[in-house]
Formats: C-alpha cells, structure tokens, sequence
C-alpha cells in the first residue's frame, strides 16, 4: 500500500497547476487590482464578488464566507475530494509525476485516487461507445441521427455513441482494460442482478455528460428500439462523480459562450442542445433527468458573473437566462417551476416558446438553422409568459373568472424585481382583463403587502435573527457589524458582502489594525522583493512580534520568522500557513490575497514604505513606554538614566526612518 505523497512533489503540485486557470474552469474571474481577480464564491450563493485570488501568491479566500487556500484546497472543496485525491487529480494535469514515502517509486495505475479511476472509466467508456457508433448494429441509432439532421461530424464533435444490445460488452471491455468488480459497480456503467453486473446501458444511442472541465462523469442513453420495456431516456445514476442536481449536459462546450455573451440557453433534451450549438446557440446547455433547480441556478450564475448591479430591464445588455419549453402543458408546467427559481437570478429571465409546439431540435430538423436562433430573439420575459400562462386557465367571459384571474396574476405583478416594470406590467394585466387600471394596482398592491409578491434576495432583506456574527473585509478579519458599524465591503467595489457567522475579529476602522494587516499582506505578496532588495529587508529586520498589538496579527508574523522569513521561493506562504496551523490559516490566506493599494511598479520601496509605517508605529510606542518607565523610577535615578539613553536611541532611529 503507498504512503503519502513526497512533500517535495506536493510543492511541485502547487507551483505548476497555476491557480487562476483552476480556479476559471468554475468561476468567472475579472481583475480586481494589480495581481488580483475576483468573481463569485462558488462555495456560498451570493450577489456581490467577495472571491478573489491571488495567482502570484498562489492562494484564494473569500471575504463573504471566510473559505480560503491553496489551489489544492480549492479542488478538494469543489468536487469534494481528499488531500491525495485531489493532488494527484492537479498533478496529472500539471504533469507532475508524483512519489510516495512509502513504496518504490510512482503509484501503480490499480491503486490510484477513486475520483480518477472512476474518470478513466468513464473515458474508455466513451471511447468504446464512440468506436461501436460505426459498427453494422448501430445502424438504427445513426439512423436516428441522420432523420434529425445530425451527420457523422455532428455526433463526432458531441461524443455521441450506441451501446451493444449484449449484456457484458462494455462490461467485458472495462475489465480487459483492468478495471475492478469494485469500480465496475461504483462507477454506474454497469447493473448487478443476481448472476453478477452486466451493462446498464443496452442497444442506446449514449451521450456523454461531462463537468465543466470536460470530464465524462456519466452517460444519458435513448432507447432504439420498441422491445426495450426500459424508460425512453435512462441516465447514469447517482454516483461519487455524477450528482443530476448539479450537471448540466453541454455546459464544457457551452462555457465559453456564456461568460462572453452572459446568456445561458437552457433546454430540455440532448438533441435539443446538439441543434441549437449547430445552429450558432452554442450557449445551450439542458438538465440530465431532473427539472431544473436551485444547484443549477449557482452553476449558471457563476459562469455568467450574474453579479449585483446589473440592470434588470427588458432588452438590457445585462445577463440573461433563456428558457426554452414544449408548447404542451408539461411546457407550461416546466416554466412555472422555473419562474419558482426567477428570483435567485439577478439575471433577467426569458421564455422562448415555439408557436407550433416544437423542440428546438425539431424547428432545425424542418425550418432550418435560421428558425433556432429566430426562436430566441423571440424570446419573452419570463414573468409575463406566467401571467398569459395563469390567465389562459380561467374563463374571462365572466366577471368571476376575471376576479380569479386577478388574484392569480396579482401575486406575480407584484414580484417582479424591476420597480419600474411592475406598474407597466399591472397596466398591461388590466388590458388582458378588461379591467380598471386602478383596480389592478391595488391587487398587487395588496399582494405585495400581504407578502404573495416575491422581494428580491438581497442580503438586506435579512431577518434581524439571522444577523451574522462576525464579517472579514479586505484589511483583515472585522467586528460583528452591531459592534463595528457598517457592514463588510469589497475592497475594490464596496458593495456590501454576505457574511457568515464566525468569532469576532479585529476592527477595519482601527488605522492600527489596517496597517497592521497590510503589512503582513506585503510580507506575504511581495516576498520576492523584500527578499532581494536591501531597503524593505532592512526595515523588516527591525521587526519583531512585539510590533504587532493583534495578538492573530502577532501570531501570523511569528509563523514567517518560524518559516525562515521572506523568500522568493513560490511555496512561501504554504510555508507560513504550515507553521502557523489550520487555526489561522483562513487569516494567512486573507491577508495573501488582499489587493494592496499599490499600482504596480517597484515593489521594493512600496514594500519598505508600508514596513517603515508599521516600525514607526511600534517605535512610538515603545519610546511612549520608556517616558513611562522614566516617571515612575524618579529623576536622577540609574533606572531613569538607562530609560533616557534607550530613549534617545530609539528618537534618533525614529527620525532617521522618518527622513527615509
């Protein structure tokens, strides 16, 4: 059995696997300073950026949430991995062939991580569908793709594939290519009766789902033929990779699309998805099995930047979430589950109905590419799709189905987030009843007041009970905000951060502390430079834990004397972080990603300016202690005598650092 991992390799690990490019493969990064990018947390739902990283430090933290760390710590949060899982995952991506202390030499394939066995079998999985799309029996399934107008390229450029109609062809091929009964079974290619696992997937044309790195996690299947007494469409279960909450078909090819144009396309079927991109929608993306839901919401708003601040009116140049939905009442029913979700979006929502009824993979199979992208540009706000959708299920031909009507739609006039829509949208609702303007109003009106009507999600909007109790900002960790008025900010934007609840810390509006916790931001930032260059090493050496009053501050700087002080070597601040302890490590990574104010340049006497400031601090205040010291011992003394001469030691170098 290995052992752990070669510290050396794991250093290896951090330093090749640049952070940034992780880090963007689930966010959308945008600079935030010299050295700095933020976006979304994706580990919180929030509306304002408080994420940001700092690739030269090689580090992340989140100012809402208080998460933070290293490139390694990001994967094992993001897809939920172990400490080994998650380097060896980075280090095949970086090229890092790892070593173990225990055992000879690099691990054997067999006893790998489970997360990338699990991916490598899904790989040959999707090389052996693919490789069997071309064979005599798959004729009937490339017959299904010819007739919707997708030719050999088409299914070659989304993976499709077809799965034998025998029990144990993947099966068979997954053990020659020496995979275990174990993994078989974990992996979710396979099902177990009672003679043992056979192939879940059985004469199916098969789509591979990928994560947004463009891994295969799982399969969706479509049934061929009339004697397959399974469901039309069957999808991979469950597993440790494949979560149908959380994954969007199409999203890796999607991806890039979304964050340029901040639209995402969200459809119903595989096919759907393969028209679209064809047609030039290549930000379509479609649910695996399930509705569309909460989980769905976070993965597309990250990718979009979907932040606050974006205008929420209707053919805005913000971002926008289209959904597209069959004519039929299972249609209609879809959109109102999703207007449910309309308010987790600060993006503004829209339904693209067919009028014929028909899916976008049908519209390009008979009118054409063109119809696919007019389909979009028909597009209608969300919301009014709902209410022409509630009032077409009543009768207004009578006063009574009217006033029904009206206590439906009210409810949703008045839980539209644009102020400056929702009276057009209570003038519009009277126009389609026939009824007074006034009367409307005062529905939504009273609908908004007795709470029907949606408020948007802002953090304000939080009740009092639910308070957190402590915040971070970007000078270091603050006070509960009922001790330090007003709440976190951003530090480049300074809009309001969602918070959660932690231990208090020190007060951002302390000039001490700010300086404090800048000084350990350019001992963490601009090692390099203090490393190298005489002047800001020269102030550093006149440093010591006593000129820190935060003891975390105080504690924080003894872990770099503890590493061995500033250094331009790239693993410095894991070097600090490692002997500082998992205690105040979210403190380490905080302060290492903070933007200095500091416009780029010369790092070094930018470094040497904020450390004089900080020795200057602690200088004043220990010559404050020796007058101290000189009243109390009595004029004349030898105490007094010895307290004067350290006294005017420490003016003389007080001064000189001033000059300076």
């Amino acid at each position: 059995m290995a052992g752990t991992i070669n510290r050396e390799d794991i250093a290896s690990v951090r330093e090749r696997a640049p952070i940034e490019d992780i880090v963007s493969q689930h966010v959308t990064l945008k600079p935030a300073g010299v050295g700095s990018l933020k976006g979304l947390c994706p580990f919180h739902d929030e509306r304002s950026p408080s994420f940001h990283v700092r690739p030269q430090a090689g580090r992340w933290h989140c100012f809402g949430c208080g998460e933070g760390g290293d490139v390694i710590e990001f994967v094992m949060r993001m897809d939920g991995l172990t400490f080994v899982d998650a380097v060896e995952y980075l280090a095949e991506r970086a090229g890092v062939t790892l070593r173990y202390e225990q055992g000879a030499g690099p691990r054997k394939e067999g006893t790998a991580g489970q997360r990338k066995r699990l991916l490598d079998a899904h790989r040959v999985a999707a090389e052996f569908y693919v490789t069997q799309l071309g064979t005599p029996e798959a004729k009937t399934g490339r017959d299904f793709l010819t007739e919707r107008g997708f030719g050999r390229e088409a299914a070659a450029h989304f993976g499709v594939g077809f799965a034998p109609q025998g029990w144990q062809a993947l099966t068979d091929h997954l053990r020659r290519n020496g995979f275990t009964e174990a993994e078989l079974r974990t992996s979710g290619l396979v099902s177990e009766g009672s003679r043992g696992v056979y192939d879940r997937f059985r004469g199916r044309l098969v789509w591979p789902i990928r994560d947004v790195t463009g891994e295969v996690i799982g399969f969706g299947a479509r049934r061929l033929y009339d004697d397959d007494q399974g469901p039309k469409y069957l999808n991979t279960p469950e597993t440790p990779l494949y979560k149908k909450a959380q994954v969007l078909y199409g999203l890796d090819l999607a991806k890039g699309s979304i964050r340029s144009e901040r639209t995402a396309v969200v459809v119903e079927g595989y096919t759907d998805v393969m028209a679209c991109h064809l047609a030039g929608v290549t930000n379509a993306v479609a649910t695996c099995g399930t509705a569309f839901g909460e989980d769905h919401v976070k993965v597309v708003r990250r990718l979009m930047g979907d932040m606050a601040g974006a205008q929420l009116k209707v053919g805005s140049t913000g971002s926008k979430v289209i959904f597209t939905f069959d004519g039929d009442e299972a249609g209609q029913n879809a959109a109102l589950k999703a207007f449910q979700l309309d308010q987790q979006f600060l993006a503004q929502t829209f339904v693209a109905v067919d009028p014929e009824g028909r899916d976008p993979c049908e519209i390009r199979q008979h009118r054409g590419d063109d119809a696919v992208r007019a389909l979009m540009e028909s597009r209608q706000p969300l919301f009014e799709f709902v209410i022409r959708t509630t009032l077409a299920t009543h009768d207004l031909n009578t006063a009574e189905g009217r006033v029904a009507a009206l206590r439906a739609s009210a409810p949703v006039v008045a839980g539209i987030r644009d102020r400056v829509l929702q009276p057009e949208y209570a003038r519009r609702l009277a126009g389609w009843l026939g009824m007074e303007v006034q009367a409307v109003r005062g529905a939504v009106s009273d609908a908004a007041r007795s709470g029907a009507g949606r408020a948007p999600r802002h953090a304000s909007h939080r009740p009092q009970g639910n308070r957190p109790a402590a915040s971070t900002g970007p000078a270091g960790p603050s006070a509960p905000p009922h001790e330090d008025g007003p709440p976190p900010m951003d530090p480049e934007t300074g809009a309001v951060l969602q918070v959660a609840p932690g231990p208090a810390r020190p007060s951002r509006r302390d000039p001490v502390v700010r300086q404090e916790a800048l000084s350990l931001g350019v001992l963490l930032q601009l090692a390099a430079a203090i490393s190298r260059e005489a002047e800001p090493a020269g102030v550093y050496a006149g440093l010591t834990p006593e000129s820190f009053t935060v003891p975390q501050y105080r504690a924080v700087f003894e872990s770099m004397l503890a590493a061995g002080g500033p250094s331009a070597a790239p693993d410095w601040v894991d070097a600090v972080v490692e002997q500082a302890g998992p205690m105040l490590a979210p403190t380490i990574s905080e302060l290492a990603v903070t933007p200095l104010p500091h416009e780029g340049g010369d790092d070094g006497p930018y470094a040497a300016s904020v450390l004089s400031r900080l020795l200057d601090l602690a200088l004043t205040r220990q010559i404050a202690e020796l007058r101290g010291a000189m009243q109390r011992a009595g004029e004349g003394s030898a105490e007094a005598q010895q307290a004067f001469a350290e006294l005017i030691a420490l003016e003389t170098r007080r001064r000189a650092l001033r000059e300076e």
